[in-house]
């Protein structure tokens, strides 16, 4: 009998070894799992990427326009030079108080022949430029061009403002002052000569400009075009006398 109690109490502490030496050996395997499957964030799409859907979360982002995508400009607003000629701080008193605003004139063109302008007012200096702007966009004017500069010399005048155009020779450039050369710069005329003999008034001064750009006369090249093709004269042939 005390035999068998002695072998029994001798099993035991070798049963709890084979337990230990077990579970030593499950831990090795969790971090072999581990380092088999490591985590990979997702990192978000940036919007506007090629070959990739836009994403909502970008929509409130800067830069992005909802018309033209990101970036805001397009081609259109390029195809223009914009010149800004004058801001001033206009006040309208009122019963309540004074009233303050700005007016911008502004002049835009091609550089190819076509120029406007636009006044307006707006609550600060970039709405009443952008309002002028758009305006100038809609009262485009074409210039007609011979030999690189105007067809002929021409004289307006808008209310005390007078301005003189003349037609000047290649490379001479533009030789004008005031509100008359930047009109003539937008525009695109590569050679003349402008002055200013009135008012000083740029407002009056890019009209009386304007007012001389329009009635300049048409080069002989676009009259030919415009002519509708002439009617043929049909002339009847005489008849040759039939032998009888």
């Amino acid at each position: 009998m005390p035999d068998k109690e002695e072998n029994k109490k001798e099993q035991k502490p070798e049963a709890k070894e084979e337990k230990k030496e077990v579970k030593e050996e499950k831990k090795p395997v969790k971090e072999e799992k581990k380092k088999e499957a490591p985590k990979t964030e997702a990192k978000p799409e940036k919007a506007g990427a090629p070959g990739k859907k836009f994403d909502s979360k970008f929509k409130g982002k800067k830069g992005f326009d909802k018309r033209r995508g990101r970036g805001g400009r397009g081609p259109e607003d390029r195809e223009f030079d914009q010149k800004t000629l004058d801001i001033a701080r206009v006040t309208r008193v009122t019963k309540g108080g004074k009233r303050m605003r700005f007016r911008a004139l502004v002049v835009q063109g091609n550089r190819k022949g076509r120029v406007g302008f636009g006044i307006a007012k707006g609550a600060d200096v970039a709405i009443s430029v952008n309002k002028a702007g758009n305006r100038a966009k809609k009262k485009m004017i074409d210039v007609p061009f011979k030999n690189d500069t105007i067809p002929h010399e021409i004289r307006a005048k808008y209310a005390a403002a007078r301005v003189m155009l003349k037609p000047a020779v290649r490379g001479s450039g533009i030789k004008a002052g005031g509100a008359v050369r930047a009109v003539l710069e937008v525009a695109g005329i590569p050679n003349v000569t402008g002055k200013i003999m009135g008012s000083k008034n740029k407002i009056n001064n890019v009209k009386a400009t304007f007012k001389a750009l329009e009635s300049l006369a048409k080069v002989e090249g676009d009259k030919k075009e415009n002519k509708k093709p002439a009617k043929k004269l049909f002339i009847k042939k005489e008849e040759a006398p039939k032998n009888k």
